[in-house]
């Protein structure tokens, strides 16, 4: 079930920053706060949410830019541009875990479902909006359709082309998003777009040093930049580093990664005076403290980069680690 209203985060005011408008007029179009984008842990109904997004393709349409919103998002999205979701995404193996990370991140900030599927050799995304009594700005639609190809191709390096796209109703620019995709868009009962299975499991390359440099060093430590003196406490510290926003943290999923079975893992590190859960622990309480002194992400997407399944889960293991409470801690 998606959540109640849409949230929005200071990574708002980045992406109006980046498509060269005035957040301002955009607020004014919609009819909404002028201090909207500064005010902590915003949550909009969705007609005000879809009012803001029409506010922007209205301060758009000024633009000497001939180009249709979803397309001047694509081109504005960069690799070191931080959002939960984008950092979750590139710090997945492929765009199948990527969509599937996607797909849990949506029901933390909106009343939003999106559904991955592999059969017969293709996957694909499928948006739905849950709020029955509006429907979502198409242009919306499309963004989140086109973020799908933009990502593949960020991820992997690749000029990645769908094997199709449907929307509930054909676009405006319908031909300039096409050139984009290198794929036809359709009219269908769903919004979907599709991949071949060898596209959507293609490894992704984006190492995100500029994400990772926003941290603080203790975090910025690299698997691959370990030499031989690592111990495997280490090993496993900078392994959980990277994969955490991923949601690939147990302890066979670690394993793989460094290449050993499960067995001998545990015994390495058994033999240096720990265990797999305590590092796993620890270096989620440390990254918690991170994002709550550092960030104003809600903790409920600071729980999504740090791989619990659900919000709930991470608030009773901040309160077993550190006796206080996230909000607690923020305001410490």
């Amino acid at each position: 079930m998606g959540t109640a209203g849409y949230a929005l985060d200071s990574t708002w005011r980045t992406l109006l920053k980046d498509l060269d408008i005035s957040p301002a007029n955009v607020l004014r179009r919609a009819g909404l706060p002028d201090d909207l984008l500064h005010q902590p842990s915003v949550r909009l109904a969705s007609a005000d949410y879809y009012r803001l997004w029409y506010g922007i393709e209205a301060e758009l349409d000024d633009s000497p830019l001939p180009l249709p919103l979803p397309l001047r998002l694509c081109y504005a999205i960069r690799s070191e541009s931080f959002s939960p979701a984008l950092f979750a995404s590139l710090c997945s193996p492929n765009l199948l875990v990527a969509a599937q990370r996607i797909a849990r991140y949506k029901t933390l900030i909106g009343p939003m479902r999106l559904e991955v599927t592999q059969a017969d050799g293709r996957v694909s995304i499928e948006f739905s909006w849950l709020d029955d009594a509006l429907l979502p700005p198409l242009s919306l639609v499309v963004m989140e359709l086109l973020f799908c190809v933009t990502l593949a191709r960020m991820g992997t390096r690749e000029e990645i082309r769908p094997l199709g796209v449907t929307t509930h109703v054909l676009p405006s620019h319908r031909a300039l998003y096409e050139s984009f995709l290198g794929a036809r868009i359709e009219r269908g009962t769903t919004h979907r777009v599709t991949f071949s299975t060898a596209d959507a499991t293609r490894p992704f390359l984006t190492s995100n040093e500029a994400m990772w440099n926003a941290f603080e060093p203790e975090f910025r430590e690299r698997l691959a930049s370990l030499d031989t003196t690592a111990t495997t406490t280490q090993r496993v510290r900078a392994a959980l580093l990277e994969e955490l926003p991923s949601g690939l943290v147990t302890i066979d999923a670690i394993a793989r990664k460094l290449a050993v079975s499960k067995r001998t893992l545990q015994r390495r590190v058994h033999a240096e005076g720990g265990n797999f859960q305590q590092i796993l622990n620890e270096t989620r309480e440390k990254l918690a403290r991170h994002y709550l002194k550092k960030t104003t992400m809600p903790a409920a997407e600071i729980s999504f980069l740090l791989g619990f399944d659900e919000a709930n889960s991470f608030y009773r293991a901040f309160k077993t680690w550190t006796g206080a409470t996230p909000d607690q801690v923020r305001r410490g």
